[in-house]
């Protein structure tokens, strides 16, 4: 599920996203980096239909279970990276195909350990970011010239600390992130949760009215997520506008990243709203447009 038009809020263009205050520098050559995610979609995604039934991000995907080797935020570990063009969250799910020499190398060590690397957001103009979420293969399927497809499903969030080594693929130090409690007492986070699925079912609607589609009840989004879950769940739907996932991503505050996704959606509403009226005026230049 994505969003057409993604409008971010006053607050987030205002404060432009910095992967770091103290951005550490892994030196990737853009165009590579960019490489790295397959570019063929079509191939991609038959091949992981064959591997997983269903494999579109949804809230069913987003578990309250933890890994059961759930680590503790004060450790500290190596962690090989994979730096991809995308934002990747707890809970969501993300086929990839693994063709690049060093990235196979990568998969053969995976293969015989606990299956868990660390995806990282990087882009020719912000750089790599300093905060990132663990992928763990939960399916895989090898080929005969070695590349491999695999569905990766969104385990906890960590921070780079230094890197260890750049060859033959990038291993690093990393810290775990958690959401702190909010300093707030009276904040009431299941309804602003509530909120926020409220905003996303009238976008969703609209979405599918200018889309030509037909107008039908968006049922449960939420599907009784806890409020931290649920937000990265709506994150994860944010696609196309990967700066502004990174900036959730690195959140540490649910509230603050609820609030951020409410704005997000409000403003989104508000021009498919705009967007929904000129049709109505206008059928016939909107068509043809």
């Amino acid at each position: 599920m994505a969003f057409p038009q993604l409008i971010p809020s006053p607050t987030s263009s205002s404060l432009p996203h910095k992967p770091s205050s103290n951005p550490i520098t892994l030196s990737l050559n853009p165009k590579s980096s960019n490489s790295l995610h397959h570019l063929n979609l079509a191939v991609l995604r038959h091949r992981c239909r064959k591997l997983n039934s269903t494999l579109r991000c949804s809230a069913s995907s987003f578990s309250e279970k933890h890994h059961p080797n759930s680590p503790n935020s004060d450790d500290v570990v190596e962690l090989p990276l994979f730096p991809l063009p995308l934002v990747l969250f707890p809970g969501a799910i993300l086929p990839l195909q693994i063709f690049e020499f060093r990235y196979r190398i990568m998969m053969h060590t995976l293969l015989q350990t606990d299956l868990r690397f660390g995806v990282i957001y990087t882009d020719a103009v912000s750089g790599t970011a300093a905060v990132g979420c663990v992928g763990e293969v939960i399916k895989h399927e090898r080929l005969v010239d070695d590349r491999f497809f695999l569905i990766c499903k969104g385990q906890e969030r960590f921070r780079v600390n230094s890197v260890v080594r750049t060859k033959p693929y990038l291993v690093a130090q990393v810290t775990w992130l958690e959401d702190r409690p909010s300093p707030s007492t009276d904040l009431d986070l299941d309804g602003l949760a509530t909120e926020v699925e409220t905003y996303m079912k009238d976008v969703i609607r609209l979405s599918n009215r200018l889309g030509g589609k037909p107008e039908k009840e968006v049922g449960d989004l939420r599907r009784n997520l806890f409020p931290t879950t649920f937000s990265f769940f709506v994150g994860s739907t944010f696609e196309g506008a990967p700066r502004e996932q990174q900036a959730l991503l690195e959140l540490e505050d649910t509230a603050a990243r609820l609030k951020r996704e409410k704005e997000t959606l409000k403003n989104t509403l508000n021009y498919l709203t705009a967007a929904s009226a000129v049709k109505d005026v206008f059928p016939s230049s909107s068509n043809s447009s």
